[in-house]
């Protein structure tokens, strides 16, 4: 049983705590550790246990500090030894409508209530920013929900006076702070609380007894999601959407129906359920999702169905169509190679619970949500939180174009019979420079979505990135590279850190769709030519195995590196030498 997939089981997430969270850590090869500082204007033990599992089901294996109970704000503001020395890598502040100390009440005038408003946001900026100075990480900040009663009953909402007229122009003004501090996320509690049911969700009873700021039967999802904006900054989010046809984008059978006789569009209402989950899943694309088919079809019906004249998705929204009788396990295999991505970052919808089951049971990692009812196809899609946004970047909004355009170049390349001049036709252009402060956020989002072509496997945050590059102990390059077909944007990423006569290399990495091109040469002649300018003699390079990164495994060696250690985890360092290196040869016009 999948504890983690919508509609959570939060009842068996609280009782078998402890046995899942020992076969989540047996049954993963590779976790990367974060620290995690809980700090609570309430209870938070069961929240903590409930977000380790789900950060575990993501790949986190995080590390707590939870503050006192009710201490948020002391931590915050005047520290002590044990959070300065956790160093944390993410911090949570849980607090909710009963953190707020004052409230307006029916007396006050409307120039009181923008005081009090004032200093009631001001109580919690001080601590955003007193924490961002000391810690310099993401921080998670709950907005407010509020409370299950209104005094001034409809009222309540419109008149100054009310309490949940004041939470929402308390949380509006959170969300500007949000808007203009891109290492300041909000976890949407007052959204949750309206999907759970807000008198459940609030029962007093559980502040009376155990001062839980929720029932306790809510906190999973509570817990899902912060886990979900974690796993989001860190890149673990889902690339790919994968989409049956038949019962899934339409109702009934292409094949047997005709395109005239699928229900779709606004004839009758299923169809226009159908056609409302395309648009959904249509807009996915405006994040960055890559839309792909795998459908037992015939192509040509399949073809036919997607241009349907009532259809949101039409065949170009597709960056893959496998429409065939082949087993899907295999089609899927096939769109992962299409896509050069890794298969566990997919996820499989598909009305059809024994297809379901056959891609579970082919064990890949990928995510296949139950698709029981179309009514419920955007709520089970929406509320698993795979494609969760933490940052939208341009080359997020550009990412379906990229990969069409791969598509082309796949198709030149099988045209043309010799590889060197594949390349030639190419006429790529690189752009290899330093950090730049527009690019910082890309940077990090590939730091931490990048696996196969990734050396040392290091996550890093925008903040990270940001003080590599105003260090200087640091060399820091990115490169992005163009061709005839379009811009893939910024898709390699180098910073080596600076000991005596040497650098020494703690983050390489190159997005997969740009591999072979010689960029990865290219990357190495600029960092040569840097190494030289500060006067360096050697350059020191890092291979750490993880079960995806094996394609690097030989990396070095290829460049011209010298080997001169390895553990028995397989951990290689490498030298190389500067005086000794000559450039290499590519197809590729470089520009600093």
């Amino acid at each position: 049983m999948d504890y983690f997939i919508y509609p959570i089981d939060n009842k068996s997430l609280l009782r078998k705590k402890i046995r899942i969270k020992r076969d989540l850590l047996s049954k993963s090869d590779r976790f990367i550790d974060k620290r995690i500082a809980v700090l609570g204007g309430s209870t938070t033990n069961e929240i903590v246990d409930q977000l380790e599992l789900f950060l575990l089901h993501y790949g986190i294996r995080p590390t707590f500090y939870q503050s006192e109970y009710a201490q948020y704000w002391q931590d915050a503001m005047f520290g002590n030894e044990e959070l300065d020395n956790f160093k944390p890598d993410v911090i949570y502040i849980h607090t909710n409508w009963r953190n707020i100390t004052e409230f307006p009440t029916t007396s006050s005038s409307r120039e009181e209530t923008d005081v009090l408003l004032e200093k009631t946001y001001n109580h919690f900026a001080v601590i955003w920013d007193k924490l961002a100075e000391k810690f310099n990480c993401p921080i998670i900040q709950d907005n407010f929900d509020r409370p299950a009663w209104r005094l001034l009953g409809n009222s309540d909402i419109i008149d100054h006076r009310g309490r949940t007229n004041f939470i929402s122009r308390l949380n509006q003004i959170l969300y500007r702070y949000a808007e203009v501090h891109k290492a300041f996320f909000v976890n949407d509690v007052d959204y949750l609380a309206a999907c759970y049911g807000l008198e459940a969700w609030s029962n007093p009873l559980y502040w009376h007894m155990y001062k839980y700021s929720l029932c306790l039967d809510a906190i999973p999802s509570l817990a899902k999601s912060v886990a979900d904006i974690i796993k989001s900054i860190y890149g673990k989010n889902r690339k790919v959407l994968v989409c049956d046809l038949d019962n899934t984008l339409w109702g009934g059978v292409v094949g047997d129906d005709g395109v005239e006789g699928i229900r779709l569009g606004p004839e009758v209402p299923v169809g226009q359920i159908y056609s409302e989950f395309q648009q959904y899943v249509k807009e996915l694309k405006s994040i960055g999702v890559l839309l792909a088919v795998n459908s037992k079809n015939d192509e040509e019906n399949a073809i036919a169905g997607l241009n349907h004249p009532d259809g949101p998705l039409k065949p170009d929204d597709f960056v893959s169509i496998k429409a065939n009788w082949e087993n899907k396990d295999r089609n899927m295999q096939a769109i992962a190679n299409d896509l050069n991505l890794g298969i566990d970052s997919f996820v499989f919808i598909d009305d059809n619970p024994t297809e379901r089951e056959i891609i579970i049971q082919s064990d890949f990692g990928v995510a296949v949500p139950v698709m029981d009812k179309v009514e419920n196809y955007i709520r089970v899609l929406d509320r698993n939180g795979f494609f969760e946004v933490t940052t939208l970047s341009s080359d997020d909004l550009s990412r379906v174009e990229m990969y069409q355009a791969n598509a082309k170049r796949v198709q030149l390349q099988e045209s043309v019979g010799n590889y060197d001049d594949f390349l030639k036709s190419l006429h790529m252009k690189a752009t290899i420079r330093a950090f730049e402060p527009i690019y910082i956020q890309r940077i990090a989002q590939l730091t931490n979505k990048s696996n196969q072509f990734n050396l040392t496997t290091l996550r890093c945050s925008e903040s990270d990135i940001s003080s590599m590059r105003e260090s200087e102990n640091y060399i820091c390059l990115y490169g992005k590279l163009e061709d005839r077909f379009g811009d893939n944007g910024v898709v390699s990423v180098i910073a080596g850190q600076i000991e005596d006569n040497q650098l020494h290399i703690r983050l390489w990495l190159m997005s997969c769709r740009v591999l072979k091109r010689g960029l990865e040469s290219a990357m190495l002649d600029a960092l040569v030519s840097d190494a030289r300018v500060r006067g360096l003699g050697r350059i020191i390079g890092y291979y750490y195995p993880t079960p995806k990164n094996g394609m690097v495994k030989d990396f070095y060696s290829r460049m011209g590196f010298e080997k001169i250690s390895e553990d028995a985890d397989g951990n290689t360092t490498w030298r190389l030498g500067l005086d000794d290196y000559r450039s290499q040869e590519t197809a590729i016009e470089i520009r600093r």
